[in-house]
């Protein structure tokens, strides 16, 4: 199926990081453990997977669910629901909530991801974004090592700075991403200025990857992705929001409406899926982690550059692999979707993707569409060019579909 080749390098790689999977072993642990602990505390039965309808009142399924997370994540309260159809949905849903016209939103970790610009939008452009309805934007840039420039925030932080921004995952940034720790640090030097600031973090790509969340160090308001991490491949769709009762609450009325809020919602058959996908989500966070790792030390064996590097500490699935050329990065990402269980026969092309500022070009054989938990892998058109690889449900998974990424390459006299 690969060449000696190939199969050389994997060999090579396996070696160099058993230790590290080894690593990602324990924390897959502990955080399973602590799952199955929050479903007994909780008396999780068959009768809470059972579907509701209309407005779905007393839906017990839904209610327990909010509360298993709330607990999993260590957060007074949870708001977990199939409605939300995106990350970015969740996360526009969670600051409309906590902000008012004259607020400002300030992004401490540098520009944001780029779904979220158009939710930022500018003032007067009468789509409905958050500078539209009033509410003012900035952002401090990360220093050159990718860290935050806490002189900076310092001098950006005014009275009507209402909710700060942190964006744990590097997104389409070549820095690191925040570990649970750094954010624990940021929370604490915005409190000791303005105490009454909210602290808002996007978790995407991170749950499940340390043995902590954020909510845990005190940030206030957190949203993910149910197709990510949480949703442990079976969530056919669905967000989370997680944090401070009063900051959810609000949150829930940009859901739904002011007044309801989440007492309402038929989960429509998806509660099921979404229990057990938490149920599974730590091993199959830790598989996908563990193809990360296994990617990285494969590109480096070839001279690329990544990002993290194969024994750096992880807080979230992406791998950012850095390309001399569009070729090879177009070469690596279509080798991707011919390793897919699902549209190995696809072959992606660069395209103007909605939300997105350049052209995209995505492998995405996955049995739930844009589930970035499955093997996937990503990139804009531009320089540097860079590659982002994230999920796979098994490990085994991941391994083909770097094998087979490289393969590509090599036949097409991309690589020696």
């Amino acid at each position: 199926m690969f060449k000696e080749k190939v199969l050389g390098l994997m060999n090579q790689a396996e070696l160099q990081i058993d230790g590290k999977l080894k690593e990602i072993d324990r924390i897959i642990d502990q955080n399973q453990w602590k799952v199955i602990r929050t479903f007994q505390k909780h008396r999780v039965s068959d009768y809470h997977f059972a579907g509701s309808t209309g407005y779905g009142y007393n839906d017990r399924g839904r209610e327990v669910l909010d509360l298993v997370y709330a607990d999993v994540f260590g957060a007074e309260a949870a708001l977990v629901r199939p409605h939300f159809v995106s990350g970015t949905h969740t996360i526009g849903t969670a600051l409309f909530g906590v902000l008012r016209p004259g607020d400002e939103l300030l992004m401490i970790t540098g520009r944001p991801y780029d779904t979220l610009h158009k939710v930022i939008g500018q003032p007067g452009d009468g789509k409905g974004s958050l500078q539209d309805w009033g509410i003012r934007y900035g952002e401090v840039p990360l220093l050159e090592d990718g860290s935050p420039d806490f002189a900076a925030i310092s001098s950006r932080i005014t009275p009507s700075t209402r909710v700060i921004g942190i964006q744990r995952s590097r997104g389409y940034s070549w820095r690191p991403s925040f570990t649970v720790a750094q954010i624990g640090e940021m929370v604490r030097y915005v409190k000791e200025i303005k105490p009454d600031v909210i602290v808002f973090v996007d978790n995407c790509y991170g749950e499940f990857t340390e043995l902590t969340e954020p909510t845990e160090v005190g940030v206030d308001l957190m949203a993910g992705s149910l197709i990510k991490n949480p949703g442990g491949g079976l969530a056919a769709t669905g967000g989370y929001i997680a944090g401070k009762a009063k900051y959810v609450e609000l949150a829930s009325y940009r859901l739904t409406a002011p007044g309801i809020g989440g007492e309402v919602g038929a989960m429509l058959g998806t509660t099921r899926s979404i229990y057990q996908g938490l149920f599974l989500a730590p091993h199959l966070v830790g598989q996908a982690v563990k193809g990360s790792v296994f990617a990285a030390s494969v590109f480096e064996q070839l001279g690329f550059v990544t990002h993290p590097r194969w024994n750096d500490p992880r807080t979230d699935l992406i791998q950012a692999i850095r390309f001399t050329s569009a070729e090879h990065l177009i070469a690596f990402v279509q080798g991707i979707q011919q390793a897919a269980a699902v549209d190995a026969h696809v072959v992606p092309e660069p395209w103007d993707m909605p939300g997105y500022e350049h052209p995209v070009i995505m492998a995405a054989g996955t049995f739930i569409q844009g589930g970035s938990l499955e093997l996937s892998a990503d990139a804009p058109i531009r320089e540097p060019y860079i590659a982002y690889m994230q999920g796979g449900l098994t490990y085994s998974h991941c391994k083909m579909g770097v094998l087979t990424a490289i393969q590509n390459m090599i036949d097409r006299g991309l690589l020696s």
